[in-house]
């Protein structure tokens, strides 16, 4: 009777460990939370989605109507204000260009980065512009960011108050916004896991950004 127990009990703790193990979100579950974060998030603030092909017709979205331009690697993007008018400005091979922007986690719907002037996530946050490099080869782009004097270095304070690096790499989403803007230009992106940080990428997190100003620094 007592080996009859001990065995009911051992079977118990091992369907306890399956049932944890089951628990646990496969990645596909995770681009699925993602994704459901995105739609209630466009539905939350209202966004107007467009195609692409709509969006090349002029390259514009109207803000009035809160449009956003949906890419089909899954970023959203909306131009506030295309930039500063001139060949010199438009983004090319080699710039070195400052972004001013904030950054929500969609998912936890909690500011997590910010380097604008007035910054709305507290003292805590560096205010300094971040900086990176921007490459072209063929038809691939990078962005590097650059840890220099007056730069932020792409970090950011986090929840316990230790700095959370976040790759070097910057993000993809980002880079996809150049080519319709100038130097000077104020746009909103939404970022996909796939084309966001190291971090968004570990977690398959979707952030939003609010990029008050790409320029050129030199």
């Amino acid at each position: 009777m007592k080996k009859l127990i001990f065995i009911l009990f051992a079977l118990l703790a091992v369907g306890s460990l399956f049932q944890s193990c089951d628990n646990t979100k496969t990645y596909a579950e995770m681009l699925d939370e993602e994704k459901n974060a995105v739609n209630a998030y466009i539905k939350k603030y209202n966004i107007q989605v467009i195609s692409l092909e709509e969006f090349e017709k002029d390259t514009v979205t109207d803000v009035a109507k809160n449009e956003y331009v949906a890419f089909s690697n899954g970023v959203y993007m909306q131009i506030v204000n295309r930039g500063d008018e001139g060949e010199s400005n438009k983004f090319v091979n080699n710039n070195v260009i400052l972004a001013r922007f904030v950054e929500v986690d969609i998912l936890l719907g909690d500011t997590t980065l910010a380097s604008t002037v007035c910054n709305p996530a507290g003292p805590n946050f560096e205010l300094y512009p971040e900086g990176f490099r921007y490459t072209e080869s063929g038809t691939s782009i990078y962005g590097q960011f650059l840890s220099e004097s007056g730069l932020a270095g792409w970090k950011g304070l986090g929840m316990n108050g230790q700095y959370t690096q976040y790759g070097t790499s910057v993000p993809a989403g980002w880079l996809l916004a150049l080519k319709y803007i100038r130097s000077g230009a104020h746009v909103k992106l939404i970022v996909p896991s796939k084309m966001g940080h190291q971090i968004a990428q570990q977690k398959v997190y979707p952030y939003f950004y609010d990029v008050r100003k790409f320029s050129i620094y030199y």
